[in-house]
């Protein structure tokens, strides 16, 4: 008897279509803000009916990487689709939640950027702390908060686990527009410091438990003067 194989299944049109325009976006060709072409010149470029056009760009819509403004035309809004999603979930969750698991992830990749750390990656978080340093007097937490965002996306970025590293850069935002804006007492601000450059300490020393103690003793002093300010 023969053996039964089964049929190959083919995506439609508009989910080619998909892949894609979404590979415009992931790319970079089309940029975060940009307008894209209207509809029918995609439907001249690409050669496909307007219908097929429409389903793909409603499916980008509705996947978080478009944005459709009447009247206007089509944004690209990200380039991650998981950006999208996190970025909505982070905002509709609890203060704490967030935290949460803002220090569970610090904490293991802290660990593993201590491990995995080259020398490229210490000058980077070097330079990054020299320049959190120098905003450090300012009590204004949103002249700080963007430079401190990309201090601790650098350490994630250490660990070398590029899919942590996406999920981090989402929830480092959303804390970014939580906490910018906000004051904290010179004390916590000086103890703030104190525990970062301890943080690129233990890193270059590639200490694993030490720099997994610090970046979560950081995520609780952040808890702790937020929280102070509510």
């Amino acid at each position: 008897m023969n053996e039964l194989h089964a049929p190959r299944r083919v995506a439609s049109l508009s989910a080619q279509l998909v892949d894609t325009l979404r590979e415009q976006i992931t790319s970079g060709a089309w940029p975060v803000g940009m307008r894209i072409p209207p509809e029918h010149d995609l439907v001249e470029q690409l050669g496909v009916g307007r219908t097929t056009v429409r389903e793909a760009l409603g499916a980008l819509v509705h996947l978080g990487l478009l944005e459709a403004r009447k009247g206007d035309g089509t944004y690209v809004r990200t380039s991650s689709e998981m950006h999208s999603v996190l970025m909505r979930r982070a905002n509709t969750s609890r203060w704490s939640d967030v935290l949460e698991l803002r220090a569970v992830l610090e904490e293991y990749a802290s660990g593993l950027a201590a491990l995995r750390r080259t020398e490229d990656d210490l000058n980077s978080l070097r330079h990054l702390l020299d320049e959190a340093e120098a905003t450090a007097d300012s009590a204004e937490m949103a002249a700080s908060a963007e430079i401190d965002t990309r201090f601790h996306q650098a350490v994630v970025s250490a660990s070398g686990n590029t899919l942590l590293t996406e999920v981090y850069d989402v929830l480092s935002t959303a804390v970014t527009e939580q906490i910018g804006g906000t004051l904290w007492p010179s004390a916590t601000a000086a103890e703030h410091s104190l525990l970062h450059r301890r943080l690129v300490e233990a890193i270059a020393a590639q200490d694993e438990v030490g720099a997994r103690y610090c970046a979560t003793e950081i995520v609780k002093l952040t808890q702790t003067g937020t929280e102070r300010q509510k």
